[in-house]
């Protein structure tokens, strides 16, 4: 029988992979109406990643990063009990990640997606958590992937100049609560403003002519960025003050602000909310673009590659995107 007393969460190892192709401002200058100084005035972008060639995906990318992660720790994929995937991007609709399952060959693992674009990685640590915390499984593998450029609009320079495809993985596991490197997470939602960033479905004008049953097909990325900025800017600042809160930290305690990278006015405003200095701002945007649920796991392995992150730092991790969905994690680290 599966014990039931609350746990800590370690954090073993991350992971993560980007295509090779990178597509720079001024190759996107020569597909729609728009300027290098445009893109990185408005958007801090320089570069993106997209995933090119016939039969690629996201489990291109979300295995890689999965056996970079596992590779650092040598485990054994068969020792994962179970794995998360957060993307919006599946290549298919039924659920991918029991792709990634049977390539990592993780056969003792339960699989499942998980969606909530830009926020999912946040959201699919903390379900991992829950799992961990309460003993029903000792090791989850979460994986954060997305490839937008499949979904994007390449004739719209609001949304195509925006967004890269990317993948990161972090291996959680079950501890004792003295090495818990989880200290709280604080999530909401506010679905009466889901159409300020959508990929919806569009019924087809005729039916079936017998059924009467009205099919249709996904649309590309839609986007009103002056509300989801003033959206970002507004809660997610209370988001982290709530989770601090929640466990006696102050601002000035904090080491690292970790965001979704989706725009370096959106990072650098959060944080000037928030009076946190920003050198402490986690940032790779620039490099890759709004990578959606890949972000936060990317970016985050890139720190910790760098050196930025150093044993006993406090880093808040805070993901915003369509939902519309907001949620903060704040992590102790402890290598």
């Amino acid at each position: 029988m599966k014990s039931l007393m609350m746990q800590g969460v370690q954090i073993l190892a991350t992971g993560s992979a980007v295509p090779d192709s990178s597509l720079s401002n001024e190759e996107i200058s020569q597909i729609v109406e728009t300027s290098n100084n445009w893109i990185i005035t408005r958007t801090g972008i320089e570069e993106r990643r997209v995933l090119t060639g016939a039969n690629k995906s996201i489990i291109d990318l979300a295995v890689l990063a999965s056996l970079k992660a596992l590779d650092k720790i040598s485990m054994n994929a068969s020792e994962i009990d179970l794995i998360i995937l957060a993307t919006s991007s599946p290549n298919d609709l039924f659920g991918s990640a029991s792709q990634i399952q049977a390539q990592i060959k993780a056969y003792n693992a339960v699989a499942f997606d998980l969606t909530a674009a830009c926020s999912g990685f946040v959201l699919a640590m903390i379900t991992a958590s829950q799992f961990l915390q309460t003993g029903t499984y000792k090791k989850v593998l979460v994986v954060g992937a997305d490839v937008l450029s499949k979904w994007v609009d390449w004739s719209d320079r609001s949304t195509c100049i925006l967004f890269g495809d990317g993948a990161g993985a972090m291996i959680l596991q079950a501890c004792v609560k003295l090495d818990n490197q989880i200290l709280g997470f604080q999530l909401n939602t506010n679905g009466n403003y889901c159409n300020h960033l959508s990929l919806s479905y569009k019924e087809d004008s005729y039916s079936h002519s017998i059924l009467n049953i009205y099919q249709g097909s996904f649309k590309y990325i839609s986007m009103n960025g002056k509300d989801v900025y003033k959206f970002a800017v507004s809660q997610v600042p209370l988001s982290i003050l709530k989770c601090l809160n929640s466990v006696n930290i102050a601002i000035d305690d904090i080491d690292w602000l970790l965001l979704h990278q989706a725009n370096h006015r959106i990072l650098k405003a959060v944080a000037d909310k928030l009076s946190i200095d920003n050198k402490k701002i986690i940032m790779n945007v620039n490099k890759y673009g709004n990578t959606s649920a890949a972000s936060i796991p990317l970016a985050f392995d890139e720190a910790l590659k760098e050196g930025k992150i150093l044993q006993n730092d406090l880093i808040v991790i805070s993901g915003f995107g369509a939902g519309l969905t907001w949620g903060t994690i704040l992590v102790h680290w402890k290598s």
